[in-house]
């Protein structure tokens, strides 16, 4: 460098400390941009292959970005001069932050992580039926899937009647905890319990007698001697 100085004109180098710095930061915006276009299609064979939502593929093409962005400032202030301390603790201040904000919403974050694994694992499709058990023994959630988005596995009831349509909602994050089961075709309605036959009824029956007891005599009415003429 010192040799490249001292071949180039005086007016060039009153400018390198300008020069240099600014050909670093064109580089790193020129590198940042150019990794965002590649992941960015990266990002979309990869929906196109395993049939991603837009739902899903939107929110990682925007954190894609901001980590980008974010990375490209960093070194953007460090060639113009900012100290390596101050962008340490101003990098440990956001992970921390960052941290925090990610322990507190971890039911959320867990559900969209499940969503992306039921996206690209396909435990089960939209219009499948399946059911969703405590244990293989109980009966659970049982319904047609007809949508799935980021927080929630929506069901179309199975048990409701025709004239009110029902649907189930079931956290993603749950579907990995219970124990599922998918149904080839329609699931047959459970047959109504037919009721319990009634004891027949016995006729009631006097009493039998006891052996050696009197029975009781009816009085008869006394006779009329016939009167004569």
């Amino acid at each position: 460098m010192q040799l490249l100085k001292t071949r180039l004109p005086d007016w060039v180098q009153d400018w390198l400390e300008v020069i240099i710095p600014g050909t670093q930061i064109l580089l790193i915006l020129f590198a940042a941009w150019l990794l965002q276009r590649v992941l960015r299609r990266i990002v979309r064979r990869a929906s196109s292959h395993y049939q991603l939502p837009d739902e899903l593929v939107v929110p990682m093409n925007g954190l894609i970005r901001w980590i980008i962005v974010a990375s490209a400032l960093l070194l953007v202030l460090e060639r113009m001069g900012v100290s390596a301390t101050v962008l340490w603790t101003a990098f440990t201040g956001f992970a921390t932050v960052g941290a925090v904000a990610f322990f507190a919403a971890w039911s959320v974050l867990s559900n969209l992580f499940c969503a992306l694994l039921i996206f690209t694992v396909r435990p089960f499709r939209i219009g499948d039926y399946i059911e969703v058990l405590d244990t293989a023994e109980k009966p659970g959630a049982k319904g047609r899937v007809v949508d799935i988005n980021l927080l929630y596995t929506t069901l179309e009831d199975h048990s409701a009647t025709a004239e009110q349509v029902a649907w189930l909602q079931i956290p993603n994050s749950l579907v990995f905890q219970r124990v599922v089961r998918r149904f080839q075709g329609v699931p047959a309605p459970a047959a109504p319990q037919a009721p319990a036959p009634a004891a027949p009824s016995e006729p009631a029956t006097a009493p039998a007698a006891m052996p050696g007891a009197v029975q009781p005599v009816s009085p008869q009415p006394p006779a009329t001697a016939p009167q004569g003429g």
